[in-house]
C-alpha cells in the first residue's frame, strides 16, 4: 500500500481530514484536479464563512489557531429578524463565554491548512492530477491517474464537493432539488459599529446575512454580505456595480450599518440542496459536500463537514489502532450512523426555515414575528438553538471537543 487513505479532493475538507490523520500518525494521499496554490488567489473565492465554536477547537487542535487569532472576528451574538421588524430573537455568548462561532475568510483558512499540509510528512499532495479510474475491490481501493501512476490504500475518501464525480461514478445516488434563488457574496465596509453581532434578516425573496469581520484595513468595521436573491434577478445582482450594490444592501438594512462602501467584487452562487442515499460503499466513504449540501440559511455548511471530519478521523484512528482494516464496511458503516443523522436534521430545519420565511403576505410575516418574539422568551429553546450553532449537540467526536483522538 502506498497510504493509508486517499483522499479525492485537496479543498478545506480534504485538506483537514489529511492534517488531522496525519496529528494520530496516519498516512495520506491528497489527490486534486486544480494546482491548489490557485486557490489561494485574492479572487478564487471572496466567501468568508462562520466556523462554529466545535469547529474551531478543532482547527486548533490541529495546530490552527494562530489564523482564527490573527484573522478571525468572534461571532459573541447572533439576531435574527424578519425584515427590519422589531420583533426579534437573539443569542449572547455571554461576557467571559467562548463565542457562538469565528468569522473567517475562506482563504486564510486555505492558507493555513496548505501551509500545515506542506509540512506534514504522513500527507503526500499531488496537484494537479486527473484520476482516470478507481479500482475498488475486497483488498484495497486503486487510482491510477492521467500520467500513468497508481497509488493505492485500504480506503479512498470522496471530498471533492457537491457535484462530486467520485461519488457519482461509485453509483451512489442523491436526493436534490435547487431553489428559486442565488446567494450574492460580497464584503462591505461601513461606518457604523458591527458588535461582533451577526443578523440575518429574513425576506421573502431570501435572507440578508450581516457577519462581523475583522476591521479594514483602513481602520473601518467590516462585514462579509450573504444576500439571498431570485434566481431571476441574480443576473442582474452580478452586474450592479460598488455604488449602486452598496445603494441596494442599505435599503434592507436600514440604517444598521450607516454608510456602506462595497470593497470586494461580488459573486454569486446558485442555491440547492443534497444528500447522499449512502455514504459509504465498497472501500468509498464521503465527506463534507461530496455528502451533503444545505441552503446557507444558517451558516452551517462548512461547520457540517468539519463534524464529518471530527468523525471520520475518529473512526478511522480507532480502527488502526485496534487493528482493523479501515476500508472495511463495519468500519464504514460506524462514520454513516454517526453522521447522518445529524445531517439530515440540519439540513431538513434549514430547508423548512427556508420554505417558511418565504411565504408572501402580511399574515405569515405577522406569525414569523410573533414567533420570533416567542422563542426570544422561550430559555430552554434558545438554550437549544445556541447549542447546535456552536456545533455541541450530540455524540461529540474528540476533536470538536479540542482534544486528539
Amino acid at each position: 500500500m502506498d497510504a493509508d487513505v486517499l483522499i479525492i479532493g485537496g479543498g478545506l475538507i480534504g485538506s483537514t481530514v489529511a492534517l488531522a490523520l496525519a496529528r494520530h500518525e496516519v498516512t495520506s494521499i491528497v489527490i486534486d484536479t486544480v494546482d491548489l496554490k490557485t486557490t489561494l488567489a485574492a479572487g478564487f473565492d471572496g466567501r468568508a464563512s462562520a466556523i462554529a465554536s466545535a469547529s474551531a477547537r478543532m482547527l486548533r487542535a490541529l495546530g490552527l489557531g494562530d489564523v482564527l487569532t490573527d484573522h478571525g472576528c468572534a461571532i459573541q451574538a447572533i439576531r435574527a429578524t424578519e425584515g427590519t421588524a422589531p420583533q426579534f430573537v437573539h443569542f449572547d455568548a455571554g461576557a467571559g463565554a467562548e463565542p457562538l462561532g469565528t468569522m473567517l475568510e475562506n482563504r486564510l483558512l486555505r492558507q493555513a491548512l496548505m501551509k500545515a499540509v506542506s509540512e506534514t510528512p504522513q500527507i503526500r499532495v499531488i496537484a494537479p492530477a486527473q484520476v482516470t479510474s478507481l479500482v475498488r475491490d475486497e483488498h484495497a481501493a486503486r487510482v491510477t491517474l492521467a500520467d500513468g501512476e497508481v497509488v493505492t490504500a485500504p480506503l479512498a475518501i470522496a471530498a471533492d464537493g457537491r457535484r462530486s464525480k467520485t461519488r457519482d461514478e461509485a453509483g451512489i445516488k442523491i436526493a436534490s432539488w435547487s431553489y428559486p434563488h442565488a446567494a450574492l457574496v460580497t464584503m462591505v465596509a461601513h461606518s457604523e459599529p458591527h458588535g461582533r453581532v451577526a443578523c440575518e434578516l429574513f425576506y421573502p425573496s431570501g435572507p440578508l446575512a450581516l457577519l462581523p469581520m475583522r476591521d479594514h484595513v483602513d481602520g473601518r468595521p467590516r462585514s462579509a454580505i450573504v444576500w439571498t436573491v431570485d434566481s431571476d434577478a441574480a443576473a442582474g445582482a452580478r452586474k450592479l456595480g460598488p455604488r449602486a450594490l452598496a445603494a441596494e444592501i442599505a435599503a434592507r438594512v436600514d440604517g444598521t450599518l450607516g454608510e456602506i462602501e462595497v470593497i470586494a467584487p461580488q459573486s454569486v452562487w446558485p442555491l440547492g440542496y443534497h444528500h447522499a442515499a449512502s455514504y459509504h460503499v465498497d472501500r468509498l466513504v464521503l465527506a463534507g459536500d461530496a455528502a451533503h449540501g444545505i441552503h446557507p440559511i444558517a451558516g452551517q455548511g462548512l461547520n457540517m463537514g468539519f463534524r464529518d471530519v471530527a468523525a471520520l478521523v475518529q473512526v478511522l484512528v480507532e480502527g488502526v489502532r485496534t487493528g482493523q482494516d479501515i476500508g472495511h464496511p463495519d468500519v464504514l458503516a460506524r462514520y454513516s450512523a454517526w453522521r447522518r443523522l445529524d445531517n439530515s436534521m440540519v439540513g431538513a430545519v434549514t430547508d423548512g426555515l427556508n420554505r417558511l420565511f418565504a411565504v408572501r403576505g402580511r399574515g405569515p410575516a405577522l406569525v414569523r414575528r410573533l414567533g420570533l418574539a416567542a422563542v426570544e422568551r422561550a430559555g430552554p429553546l434558545k438554550a437549544r438553538f445556541m447549542a447546535e450553532a456552536r456545533g455541541e449537540t450530540g455524540d461529540m467526536p474528540a476533536l470538536l471537543q479540542g482534544q486528539l483522538v
